[in-house]
């Protein structure tokens, strides 16, 4: 990355950051994480966790110092041990079965996705099928759509819509992956209203307000920059729909877990950076991104007006430490 020429006063303007703003942790990936390091805290290593509590990488790993294990099967869990749900959320199966087997359980499921799975089970009491705009194998898909035994059909796309067969069209509802991409979900719930014009739609939209304000960023950022760099890592819904929006509005743009997957050769010529972070991504990972670029020539860092968001969502009960004020735990931010 070099200096670009100014062509009118031959001066030259410094490469620079712009970064977006809101960024990297939501509320519901905070709480998250603090009820893994508060169970640790207070339980003792190890600590269970069905999935990797974020899609993050540097967060999992870190939580695996600290004394988390993350499994798959609550058969690779022992008896009497403390399990705590991902934020994506589970389905009534592992819940039972984690019951079952006796473990003292703490909930981390973000409640923006129980609120879905809350809105699912109420309107299945009264008769009602679903489809579910959704990723296929995506951990919080499984957990919504293993909220019921069946009557739940997954579209994916808009070509997937033509194909859904719901047993009856009457009493039809639509739910949505909370980290989906904004516009992609309205052409597909479009696509839904078209084929069944009856269909029940969500009193408030299923996407949660962190990932529609990331990629509100973005389309205010894309067209500013000549880059945009999304910290996040691949299994990270959210982040990949940051790259995808930049893309679409015509921008250059690369996803990294860290900076070390930054080359050199992503910048040459480029005069602004756009750089955001995916809603599991830490700051730390954006700090050391920023300090990267500019080992490799930008010279200022700027951040774009935006919205502050200060929702925070309370913790399940259990974890307050002997003798500890309201005041949360210190951790990854």
């Amino acid at each position: 990355m070099s200096d670009v020429p100014n062509a009118v006063s031959g001066e030259t303007l410094g490469v620079e950051i712009v970064l977006a703003e809101p960024r990297g942790f939501c509320a519901g990936v905070d709480r998250a994480i603090e009820i893994v390091e508060r169970a640790l805290a207070k339980f003792g290593r190890p600590i269970y966790v069905r999935h990797e509590i974020v899609h993050n990488t540097y967060v999992v790993n870190d939580l695996k110092a600290k004394g988390a294990i993350f499994i798959e099967e609550l058969s690779d869990v022992p008896a009497g041990a403390t399990l705590v749900f991902s934020a994506h959320g589970v389905s009534k199966a592992i819940q039972d079965e984690a019951k079952q087997r006796g473990f003292n359980i703490f909930d981390a499921t973000c409640p923006l996705v129980t609120k879905v799975h809350v809105e699912v089970a109420k309107l299945h009491r009264e008769g009602f099928e679903f489809i579910m705009i959704g990723h296929k194998g995506h951990p919080e898909v499984e957990g919504t759509m293993g909220q019921l035994e069946s009557g739940i059909h997954l579209v994916e796309d808009v070509e997937d819509v033509a194909h859904v067969s719901p047993a009856q069209t009457t009493k039809l509802a639509v739910v949505t992956q909370t980290t989906l991409s904004v516009d992609d979900a309205a052409e597909i719930l479009g696509a839904v209203k078209a084929r069944f014009p009856q269909v029940r739609e969500p009193k408030q939209q299923d996407i949660c307000y962190a990932t529609q304000n990331r990629q509100d960023a973005v389309k205010l950022l894309s067209p500013q920059v000549d880059i945009v760099i999304v910290v996040g890592s691949p299994t990270s819904s959210n982040s990949n729909r940051l790259r995808e929006v930049a893309i679409k509005l015509g921008t250059v743009s690369y996803m990294v877990d860290s900076a070390d997957e930054l080359q050199a050769d992503w910048f040459e010529g480029k005069r602004r950076v756009g750089l955001t972070a995916g809603a599991s991504a830490p700051e730390i990972l954006v700090r050391q991104v920023i300090e990267r670029i500019k080992e490799l020539g930008a010279i200022s860092v700027r951040t774009m007006d935006g919205l502050t968001e200060t929702i925070k969502f309370p913790l399940p009960k259990g974890l307050k430490m002997d003798g500890e004020d309201a005041a949360p735990l210190q951790h990854l931010r």
